[in-house]
């Protein structure tokens, strides 16, 4: 995944972990799944208007 070990994953986990502290990840992963859905749903309706 981008080039990346297991290692280098666990590390980069770690450090937002002690960044954000447990409790706001659920929040940042919460924010995150809607801007994804947001963004997925946009990309639809330019599908849609392209295809009129």
């Amino acid at each position: 995944m981008f080039g990346l070990g297991m290692q280098e994953i666990i590390v980069i986990a770690l450090i937002v972990l002690l960044l954000f502290g447990g409790k706001k990840i659920p929040e940042l992963m919460n924010g995150l799944g809607k801007g994804v859905k947001s963004f997925k749903d946009g990309m639809k309706d330019e599908e849609v208007k392209n295809e009129e």
